[in-house]
């Protein structure tokens, strides 16, 4: 695969190039203060760490990283689907086969609801590795929770905190959390105790 795509901060050439470089102008917009560069950054790392993946399977999932959240504005609720739509109209410019442009664009559909299929494999990887914030320590979410926050700053606190309180209900009822088994036994339960501990806060 070309490397590339797994390293934020290389340089590629050519209309890949552009291509990143639209990718990370779009991931310094103000509104986002989580869904940024950071995000991107560590995903990809962890990525990175994965084995047992061909090098086709390894540029899927980059690029599913890359433009997951590429479109984002917390006032709308397709950003996921316009997020696919760039994805494919990126990835033709820069030459990859249909299969692949289907592949990234399917997998940037299931951030939305992080739900998969039993047997979808490449799937639950990426949405894995999307919801990996929920289990990591108490302070890392906190600094996760503030900035979910401020990117709805315009919701006033009376919608917010029952909106977000049903979006951790959501996540709380999925059996399991993380569809990857590797990430389940590193993050759930943590993700778990995170979820709730917010939540309680939100209905208190």
């Amino acid at each position: 695969m070309n490397e590339d795509w797994l390293r934020p901060e290389v340089t590629s050439q050519g209309a890949g190039a552009e291509a990143k470089a639209r990718l990370i102008a779009a991931y310094g917009e103000p509104q986002r203060r989580y869904h940024d560069m950071t995000h991107i950054a560590d995903g990809l790392a962890q990525l990175r760490a994965v084995e047992g993946l061909t090098d086709e399977e390894r540029t899927w999932l980059a690029y599913a990283i890359w433009w997951h959240d590429a479109v984002y504005d917390p006032t709308r609720s397709d950003n996921e689907a316009q997020s696919a739509a760039l994805a494919r109209r990126d990835l033709a410019l820069l030459g990859e086969p249909a299969q692949a442009i289907a592949e990234v664009a399917r997998l940037i559909e299931l951030t939305k609801g992080h739900r998969v299929e039993a047997g979808d494999r490449l799937g639950a990887l990426l949405v894995s590795i999307d919801l990996s914030i929920l289990g990591r320590d108490p302070a890392a979410y906190a600094a996760y929770a503030s900035a979910v926050r401020e990117e709805y700053g315009h919701v006033p606190d009376a919608l917010f905190r029952p909106g977000r309180a049903a979006v951790l209900e959501h996540l709380l009822t999925a059996q399991p959390l993380y569809p990857n088994e590797a990430y389940r036994h590193r993050f759930e339960a943590q993700a778990r105790r995170n979820m709730a501990a917010e939540r309680a806060a939100l209905l208190a």
